[in-house]
């Protein structure tokens, strides 16, 4: 908790500040973004807090997440639990409340809250049924790449390598769409309607740096994205210049596809540009491991 007088972002403010962001799984800036602002919002809701209902656009915060991580610790299958609510965790819900005897309404309310509550004391503190179905998926692959839809996607000044990628990719006869415009939320928007088995999305830096993130919050860790990630970094390894390391993170492409997806981090712009070839090779050596059995 900052201390500094108030109206002042002080130190001790960017401090708790920035202490906020890791937790939240955001990048440590210290910086008040709208990303930021928007985790800040969230975070200050509790289930029970509120009405939950589907709504558009849709419901998001820290109360809707705890729904999600309950309903799938049940298997009732929400999908992965990212905060915000969707149709899938508005049938889950419904179902939950038709199995408990409760009015299927779709609206988790006190009463529901207290159902959930009370029957979830039997259920530990297990992954929920969407990684389950992850670790299922891993096991039996894609049978290859051909099979597989892919998205590619940058955030800025990196599309000669999203160019190179989807080429091979189309090469390798996987099905890609390839975005240009680096708007996180129509990236992830189009990714999802067209049914992607994967993203792979690429962001630059300032720093030396090649980070592989994976979607990860504290009750949830997407198990395909962090097993492309790792396949990345080893694509990666024999890239002049890289170490590249996986870690799980929230940021918003992540949380916003509903499929495996990895945001490779790329730093400085002119190593992305310059091994643009060998890069685009490693990632489709790395998707092409991922997407058989047990990859």
């Amino acid at each position: 908790m900052a201390t500094a007088e108030a109206a002042f972002f002080c130190h001790a403010t960017e401090s708790a500040l920035h202490t906020f962001q890791v937790a939240r799984g955001l990048r440590g800036s210290g910086v008040c973004d709208e990303t930021t602002w928007l985790a800040i919002v969230e975070a200050s809701w509790k289930l029970g807090d509120r009405l939950l209902v589907l709504t558009s656009p849709n419901t998001r915060g820290d109360d809707v997440a705890e729904l999600q991580t309950l309903l799938a610790r049940l298997g009732f299958d929400c999908g992965r639990p990212d905060g915000i609510l969707g149709p899938a965790t508005a049938r889950a819900l419904l179902d939950f409340q038709a199995n408990c005897g409760l009015p299927a309404d779709g609206v988790c309310g006190g009463t529901t809250v207290q159902a959930l509550r009370r029957v979830s004391g039997q259920t530990g503190t297990g992954p929920g049924v969407a990684a389950v179905r992850e670790r299922e998926f891993l096991r039996r692959g894609m049978s290859s790449l051909a099979a597989c839809r892919i998205a590619v996607g940058q955030l800025g000044g990196l599309s000669t390598l999203t160019r190179i990628l989807a080429r091979e990719l189309r090469l390798a006869g996987a099905t890609v769409i390839s975005f240009d415009e680096p708007d996180v939320f129509e990236q992830a928007r189009s990714t999802n309607h067209f049914g992607a088995h994967a993203y792979v999305g690429f962001e630059s830096s300032a720093d030396t740096i090649a980070v592989a993130h994976y979607y990860q919050v504290p009750t949830f860790e997407s198990a395909g994205g962090r097993a492309l990630a790792e396949h990345i970094v080893d694509g990666l390894a024999g890239v002049p210049g890289m170490s590249p390391v996986a870690t799980g993170m929230r940021l918003p492409i992540l949380r916003e596809t509903k499929m495996p997806a990895v945001l490779c981090v790329i730093g400085p712009v002119r190593t992305s540009i310059d091994h643009a070839p060998s890069i685009a090779a490693g990632v489709l050596s790395a998707l092409t491991v991922w997407a058989s059995p047990a990859g």
